[in-house]
């Protein structure tokens, strides 16, 4: 019997999970350039700059007193920021249920060698949020971008939690509403959520964090581009635009017109609807094929944005080059890019559902997928 490909393709079809795709409209001619070959110091640079940090601060609905700022790195360099800046001054517990909670688990381990509290549970659940001590500063991934694990709501922090709470939101920001008043440390990389281009990350410090920082010093040596304060008080600069090294100021207007779409069709909350809405449709499919099913057991804990299913046909469940030969199949027909699942994460596809895919593109994917099974399922 003919598997007849379907007729309808996705018209973009980025669906990785970082970089992702370019917003709807997206062309290199829609960037504003006047600033390139000039110092990120000068008085056009810096405002630049700043103009990126107002743009995040109105986007996010982060609130004031709370600093923004662009750091080296990534979301990498963000995390081990505040990691090597401000842990080592109380208690501290590790939530990991992926490999990036599980990288910043060796960091703190074995790296700055403290005597942490690890909290895991395995790819698709949680730990026992119910059992977090706030008193402890707490580490941990807002939402899982290669288990599709998050948490699910903001009642498990405690209003009168002593600890700092650091979450790595790289996959959340900008399709999760961030409760600022429960978090002190957030942090994001720009080619995760709104597709922007790589290598910078964002630190955003509550007032708590300002004065951990300003009040405590590690034991450990930190490298330059971890200093954060000068004769024991914030170096302000970094958080208005003088940043600690040379940022690519290309990567700085890509960011900008990415904020500035997102501002323009109604900020967060659309950049939320439409995150939602992505995922919904995704989550229709799964409901429909009886190969697949998702990841994450818990519907209230998946994630948004980078959904990631796995095979549970009995005949193939336990192949794993299955899902490697539908993201291979579908990714030389020109259908999905970049779908397969995280190296380190159970075999299976991961499929971004953030507010710059289109919906129709995702409702599109649905009947490829079930092609691109039949087809690889049929030469085993």
């Amino acid at each position: 019997m003919t598997n007849t490909p379907p007729a309808v393709r996705p018209a973009r079809p980025y669906f990785s999970s970082g970089p992702c795709a370019k917003r709807p409209g997206w062309s290199p001619d829609k960037l504003n350039i006047e600033v390139l070959g000039r110092s990120h110091r000068s008085k056009l640079g810096k405002t630049r700059l700043k103009h990126a940090l107002d743009l995040t601060r109105k986007v996010l609905q982060v609130p004031a007193g709370y600093r923004i700022g662009i750091v080296p790195a990534s979301d990498t360099g963000a995390v081990e920021m505040a990691l090597w800046s401000m842990l080592g001054a109380r208690p501290v517990t590790l939530l990991a249920w992926e490999s990036f909670g599980e990288g910043w688990v060796t960091d703190v381990v074995k790296q700055l060698k403290l005597d942490a509290n690890v909290m895991k549970a395995p790819y698709g659940e949680l730990p026992d949020l119910t059992r977090v001590q706030q008193d402890h500063d707490v580490v941990f991934t807002w939402n899982g971008t290669t288990s599709g694990v998050r948490v699910p709501n903001r009642d498990w922090i405690r209003d009168d939690r002593e600890g700092l709470m650091i979450a790595d939101a790289t996959s959340a920001v900008f399709a999760m509403p961030m409760p600022w008043d429960k978090l002190d440390v957030v942090t994001y990389s720009w080619q995760k959520v709104l597709g922007g281009e790589g290598g910078h990350g964002v630190l955003i410090l509550s007032p708590r964090a300002v004065e951990r920082l300003e009040s405590y010093k590690p034991a450990w040596p930190l490298p330059k581009i971890f200093r954060m304060t000068k004769g024991g008080e914030l170096i302000e600069g970094i958080f208005e635009g003088e940043t600690i090294n040379t940022p690519s100021m290309l990567a700085v207007e890509d960011y900008i017109d990415a904020l500035e779409w997102a501002d323009s069709i109604g900020g967060l909350d659309e950049l939320i609807a439409r995150s939602e809405a992505n995922a919904q449709a995704l989550d229709r499919w799964v409901q429909r094929a009886p190969w697949i099913d998702h990841l994450a057991g818990d519907p209230a804990t998946r994630s948004n944005t980078s959904v990631c299913v796995k095979v549970v046909d009995p005949a193939y469940a336990a192949n794993p080059d299955v899902p490697k030969k539908i993201a291979s199949l579908l990714e030389k027909e020109g259908v999905a890019f970049d779908i397969g699942g995280y190296r380190d994460a159970p075999p299976g596809l991961r499929i971004w559902c953030g507010a710059t895919v289109d919906t129709a593109d995702v409702e599109a994917l649905g009947p490829w997928l079930d092609w691109a099974f039949a087809e690889v399922t049929s030469k085993l």
